[in-house]
């Protein structure tokens, strides 16, 4: 086994914060934040994504006006968040627009929140901002294992720092189908028995994983990562860890499986593997 067996966790946020300023009805939240998003404010420039208002996040901002959490009234409602941000303030037009300038500006401001709901009930509003979960579709796997491959050949053709340790720039890794069919083996497992680890549900390792494709191997290692979207991210976050890097940057390795899986419904998850190995 490579040395470095190691798990990387995407973490996801979800922030609410609530104001009380003064008591004249507000109207419009959603074309203010517009216009904060395409203006800037509060020290963060504009950007002119489009802000899409969302049936699913207008029921969201009305469960969450009756009281509660802001993610749980997201999860009832239906949508499926990467992240979200949320504020609650009762006041007037131009408070609504101060406060959402202060304490909402880098939501605002942020290319990956997309979507926004809101809701009004007198002199209160509830605006909820979020970033849809999007993981690559269920037939994307070919071209997202290339992107992937690429991604890694690209690290491992130039020397890489991988924590405090100088690794050489090593050859080409190639796909192995084996090695790809027992990632995912494991990003199932992972997703169906909701756990994080390299020892499968049922004990196996790494290597019995692989051994059970047929694959004949002389060494072999993973790399584990949830919650990343695209091969970018995972590569990005692999890289980033020493423990991960060396095994992506490791010379003895010379063929590579990579798979990932999400869930469809309920809590987004996804998970990746990345099986590195070199044959007998």
């Amino acid at each position: 086994m490579a040395a470095a067996l190691l798990g990387l966790l995407g973490l996801r946020a979800t922030g609410a914060a609530t104001f009380a300023t003064a008591t004249t009805t507000p109207r419009g939240a959603l074309s203010t934040a517009r216009t904060l998003r395409l203006r800037g404010c509060d020290g963060h420039s504009g950007i002119r994504a489009p802000l899409r208002s969302n049936a699913a996040l207008n029921a969201a901002a009305a469960q969450w006006s009756r009281g509660g959490k802001l993610k749980a009234a997201i999860e009832r409602s239906g949508y499926r968040e990467d992240q979200s941000a949320g504020l609650h303030l009762s006041g007037t037009a131009q408070a609504l627009s101060d406060a959402l300038a202060q304490h909402l500006c880098a939501a605002l401001t942020d290319q990956t929140l997309i979507d926004a709901g809101t809701y009004e009930r007198g002199s209160d509003t509830w605006i909820i901002l979020a970033a849809p979960f999007a993981a690559p579709s269920a037939d994307a796997g070919d071209t997202v294992a290339n992107d992937m491959l690429r991604l890694v050949n690209a690290a491992r053709a130039e020397p890489q720092h991988c924590g405090r340790s100088i690794m050489a720039a090593a050859a080409p890794l190639r796909l192995n189908a084996l090695l790809s069919r027992a990632a995912l083996t494991h990003a199932q497992d992972m997703l169906r028995y909701s756990y994080f680890e390299h020892a499968g549900h049922d004990g196996s390792s790494p290597a019995l994983r692989i051994a059970a494709t047929g694959y004949r191997y002389r060494i072999v290692g993973e790399n584990i990562a949830l919650g990343p979207e695209t091969p970018q991210e995972a590569v990005r976050g692999w890289m980033s860890s020493p423990g991960h890097c060396q095994n992506i940057m490791d010379a003895r390795f010379a063929e590579m499986g990579v798979a990932y899986t999400a869930s469809r419904s309920g809590e987004p998850r996804i998970y990746w593997v990345q099986e590195f190995a070199a044959a007998r």
